[in-house]
């Protein structure tokens, strides 16, 4: 069982280094179980190609595999009785978007609080780059618009939200009749992104229209570029949901959005490691509804 993890932590990781932090013991000791794993299955697993490690062809075809056959493992040794959450002692990490946590995170905890008060949350926030506490087992559930790619990443649609205009009282959007997306494309724009981009999706479809907007400043979460959009004439376009909770207390308007895009998810994701826990089952159930209930349009 010690060596099915540590295969399948290092064809995850990809290094000795990640997989020994991932499962909380020491590089060296890692480094052993290494050489048993190269020496059972007569296989490098992990090669040097520079300064990183590369797979072998033998590690990729079974990594599928190495990852199922783990998940059987812990799915026959898990304990099969019914979870009291009253009597539940333990601390779960979730990373939203810093908008679902102020639009569904009350809701959340006051489920956690009236059924388990043993638990605690902690909502950490998103990193401006993608990063492996999720797979790590540092992170237990992530709530925001991406879909995960990685195989051992669950992911679950639990919402959806069309997008929005909001500006501040007497923006010049709000006189004059009907938002088009001539108005709208000449306006002055903040963009909401944790990365700092200053362009996203909204530019393709005005594209599309033969339009440009131009775009003045980004913003790492959506309650800074709320407030810059409630201190000047700059528009922000978000999701519709997430407004309900900060919009009216700040004085801001909701318009219309003059162009055609799909619905904008919101995705509950976390490990495989997790499925067959009972206590994670059980607060992605109560994230699922807190997040389904208010989250959606």
């Amino acid at each position: 069982m010690n060596l099915l993890a540590a295969f399948d932590a290092l064809l995850e990781e990809g290094s000795v280094a990640g997989a020994a932090a991932r499962l909380h013991v020491t590089a060296p000791a890692m480094s052993r179980s290494l050489g048993r794993i190269r020496r059972t299955t007569g296989d490098q697993i992990l090669v040097r190609t520079g300064r990183t490690m590369t797979p072998t062809p033998y590690a990729i075809a079974v990594r599928e595999q190495v990852h199922e056959l783990l998940h059987q493992v812990r799915g026959v040794l898990a304990p099969s009785r019914e979870l009291d959450p009253a009597t539940l002692e333990r601390t779960f990490t979730l990373r939203w978007h810093d908008s679902l946590v102020a639009l569904s995170g009350p809701a959340l905890l006051a489920a956690v609080r009236a059924e388990a008060p043993g638990v605690r949350l902690r909502f950490v926030a998103e990193s401006s780059v993608d990063t492996p506490e999720l797979r790590r087992g540092e992170v237990d559930l992530e709530a925001n618009a991406n879909q995960p790619g990685a195989p051992d990443i669950r992911a679950e649609k639990v919402g959806e939200s069309r997008l929005v205009i909001v500006v501040r009282q007497g923006h010049p959007l709000t006189r004059g009749g009907t938002v088009t997306a001539d108005r709208y494309a000449a306006a002055e724009h903040v963009t909401v992104s944790r990365r700092g981009n200053l362009g996203n999706a909204l530019d393709d479809a005005l594209a599309r229209l033969g339009l440009t907007r131009r775009v003045v400043a980004s913003a790492p979460t959506e309650a800074a570029a709320l407030q810059f959009a409630r201190g000047s004439d700059l528009l922000v376009s978000v999701p519709e949901a997430t407004t309900r909770s900060t919009v009216a207390d700040l004085g801001l308007v909701v318009l219309p959005l003059p162009l055609e895009l799909p619905l904008a998810p919101v995705y509950l994701s976390w490990h495989q490691r997790y499925d067959t826990d009972h206590a994670h089952a059980w607060l992605r159930g109560l994230a699922r509804t807190a997040l389904t209930l208010r989250g959606a349009s």
